[in-house]
């Protein structure tokens, strides 16, 4: 047994990897070399559990210009203008060092989208907590809220939406998932490649410090061991969890845009995950070049710091830069005019061959640029190389009986009032503390069905061109039924930012799951992604990038399922507000979108709000998704709402999804949001209040017949259901409601617990 073994297992590596690695090297690696696979071999950096699944996902599509594998997805969004949008998570540093964990959050999705050559232009943030009456779940969505908020508005990003969850399968394991999206000049695009036998790699940003070491191997790719989650492990990992300076990346975001605006980067990569061993190997690897790399060159906080550590730290705020050594003196002058530090650590080597002729690139750190090496290893079994494993899967055991306890003809006893104002929760007290309107190009901000910016900035070429966000989720659909639950959600999104005018155009994602060795969360993983590459394919969406966050777990118990999917969709003309989801006096209000699901039953309750957080039901079938009616009902929204964003006459004077809590707190929402009642009929049963399937559009006008017959020629159904008016939302023959208690409970809810 070789004594590095037990050396090896404390970096997450198994006694089966440790193997691999001997196969690879022909020898034994050093602790430097030992790290740098312990990092690059982590679930969090190779997704050696996921890859196998996900490469089913479409992932191509005429407007794509950069898919998975990159930084970032990049799609064509015409005038000469390209977007940027990557998703990720950072769960387990957040319930580690709530602030901490979500603030460097956010600095990591933004390197993520500048170092393609993008502004980052906007910020949302899926989050998910248990118990919101436990005071360590409320000081978790402090220090969470108080993290993102910190970071983006201090570097000057909005963050214009996102979600808030509660849940008991959070307790122990919060997420923290933060999208970003930027725009740049097509020309400006480019890639995190090493290339040019000769050229240097300069590190831009921060000094190297402890901060972080062991986060992508010990945080997270590793459940947390007690019952009670992160609370037993506070004191053990917390330095693993990174430490953020929102005002370095302000700089550091000014100064590599100019780098590229000049043409002085032949490629770059942020430093995230697995810090500087990721960043060299990758782009080493995507070029099929070497890279040396002198470690004493590496700026440093900290005294004392060994190789291992330098090399593996997750200090915030760096970038790599690979450039031509003539063009070094002009980006240390561009870069000390930012006060950016820039430090030559390396340069780029001409590959080594195989027998067949191949490149083979090899990473190599030297203790001086001259000096003795100290790690010699090929950089694509680093990047590229990771063991790929087929887990073993299986269907859960008791989601026959969860199927069987179907809650929907029990819904008829339910009060349906108390039920309503339980389930209307606004995130005001969240989204009021961060800053939306940062570059004035938020149109519509969070407590929207989905964002609008325009696509304007620093750098773009002029346009009138709008592009629409949308994160989404559902655990308590995909814990009964994944594959139709992520299904479900991807439809939920092309549904949301249609209500801002937008034709969807592209979806990423961030998939959280429980333990991979539990082959019950690798079945609803498998399921998941097959139920995105459906919708995905009957839409028309390409996947263009993601994340996987897995051993979500605490005491052996795993998370439902959560995928969350991010829907970036574009509007051709935006010079005015769109209609909102506030309604005026006196206005029809018209349910567009098929009333009735086919089959026997025709509304199911099945993972619902109403089933799960009013009757304490978790079981039931779910509903089903058409989407030929699907992309026609959010055709004809879309195209309505467009007309209004160009400035247009509209037949709309408010829209509003049937989502989440169905179509009677989409009514309660409406209400609260405009102060205006309402009267509404026909509808018939509790299950068709608060059935979920989405599609379904609730909308008010002033010009019914011109509305009914543009929704006759587009195939879609459209049916009025009452009227608004009045202080009191009336839904007769189930409920009355004071607007006015309506409002309270939407604003104060979350209020309480963030005072609390």
């Amino acid at each position: 047994m070789s004594p590095l073994e037990p050396v090896h297992r404390a970096l997450g590596l198994t006694d089966a990897e440790y193997e691999e690695i001997l196969g690879v090297l022909g020898r034994e690696p050093n602790l430097l070399e030992l790290s740098l696979y312990g990092v690059m071999w982590s679930e969090h950096c190779s997704y050696k559990s996921s890859r196998i699944h996900l490469k089913r996902l479409p992932t191509t599509g005429p407007h794509v210009l950069v898919g998975p594998g990159e930084n970032a997805g990049v799609i064509d969004a015409g005038d000469n203008i390209a977007v940027a949008i990557r998703i990720e998570s950072h769960n387990h540093p957040s319930a580690i060092e709530p602030y901490q964990g979500a603030a460097t959050g956010v600095g990591g999705i933004l390197r993520d989208i500048f170092t393609m050559g993008a502004r980052p232009l906007a910020v949302m943030d899926p989050l998910f907590f248990g118990d919101p009456e436990d005071a360590r779940q409320q000081w978790l969505l402090n220090g969470v809220v108080s993290g993102i908020s910190g970071y983006g508005n201090s570097v000057g990003v909005p963050t214009v939406g996102g979600e808030l969850t509660f849940d008991r399968c959070y307790q122990s394991n919060p997420l923290v998932n933060v999208l970003c999206v930027g725009a740049l000049p097509k020309e400006r695009l480019v890639l995190g490649i090493a290339s040019g036998p000769g050229n240097l790699a300069v590190l831009l940003g921060s000094a190297t410090g402890r901060d972080g070491i062991g986060g992508v191997s010990v945080l997270a790719s590793a459940g947390f061991e007690g019952a009670d989650g992160a609370e037993s492990l506070d004191d053990a990992k917390r330095p693993s969890v990174q430490v953020g300076d929102p005002y370095e990346e302000k700089r550091l975001i000014e100064a590599c845009l100019a780098l590229l605006d000049e043409g002085l980067v032949v490629g770059i990569q942020d430093l995230g995950g697995a810090g500087l061993a990721c960043a060299t190997s990758e782009t080493a690897a995507r070029g099929h070049v070497g890279m040396d790399v002198d470690v004493n060159a590496i700026p440093r906080r900290e005294p004392g710091m060994e190789p291992w550590e330098v090399m593996t730290s997750e200090s915030q705020e760096r970038m790599l830069a690979i450039i031509t050594p003539e063009n070094l003196a002009q980006v240390e002058a561009l870069c000390k005019r930012w006060e950016v530090r820039a430090t030559v650590i390396g340069h780029v080597m001409e590959p080594d061959r195989d027998a067949e002729g191949e490149p083979i690139g090899r990473l190599r750190i030297r203790d001086g640029f001259d000096g003795p090496i100290l790690a010699d290893v090929p950089a694509s079994s680093l990047a590229d190389d990771a063991p790929l494993y087929d887990r073993p899967m299986a269907r859960p055991a008791q989601l026959d009986a969860l199927h069987a306890d179907d809650p929907t003809n029990d819904a008829a006893s339910v009060d349906v009032a108390a039920a309503i104002t339980q389930l209307v929760v606004g995130a005001r007290a969240v989204f009021s503390q961060y800053d939306h309107q940062l570059f004035l190009n938020t149109v519509v901000g969070p407590g929207a069905d989905a964002a609008l910016l325009r696509l304007a900035g620093p750098g773009l070429p002029a346009s009138e061109r709008g592009m629409a966000l949308s994160t989404d989720s559902n655990p308590r659909w995909c814990a009964l039924d994944p594959r139709a639950g992520t299904a479900a959600t991807v439809a939920e999104g092309v549904a949301n930012v249609a209500t801002v005018g937008a034709t969807a155009k592209a979806v990423v994602n961030c998939l959280n799951f429980g333990n991979p060795e539990h082959p019950e969360v690798m079945w609803q993983l498998s399921e998941a992604v097959d139920g995105m590459g459906e919708a995905c394919v009957a839409l028309g969406l390409p996947v263009i990038g993601g994340n996987v966050s897995l051993y979500n777990e605490s005491g052996g118990t795993d998370i439902d399922p959560t995928p969350v999917i991010g829907t970036l969709g574009l509007v051709d003309t935006v010079v005015a507000v769109p209609p909102s989801l506030a309604w005026g006096d006196d206005q029809a209000i018209v349910l567009l979108g098929t009333r009735n699901e086919d089959g026997a039953v025709p509304h199911h309750l099945g993972g619902s709000r109403l089933s799960v957080d009013v009757m304490g039901r978790r079981g039931g079938q779910l509903f089903s998704v058409d989407y030929e009616d699907l992309a026609k009902t959010c055709g004809l929204v879309a195209g309505l709402v467009s007309d209004a964003a160009a400035g247009k006459p509209s037949l709309l004077n408010s829209v509003h999804d049937v989502g989440s809590g169905g179509i009677a707190v989409a009514l309660a929402e409406s209400a609260a949001a405009s102060g205006v009642g309402a009267r509404v009929e026909n509808l018939e049963s509790v299950a068709e209040l608060f059935t979920e399937r989405p599609g379904r559009f609730l909308v008010t006008t002033t010009k019914l017949d011109v509305l009914f017959l543009a929704a006759k020629e587009a195939g879609v159904a459209a049916e009025v259901i009452g009227r608004t008016g009045g202080d009191t939302l009336v839904i007769e023959g189930h409920a009355e409601i004071s607007v006015e208690v309506l409002r309270n409970r939407r604003d104060n809810a979350v209020a309480e617990l963030l005072d609390a």
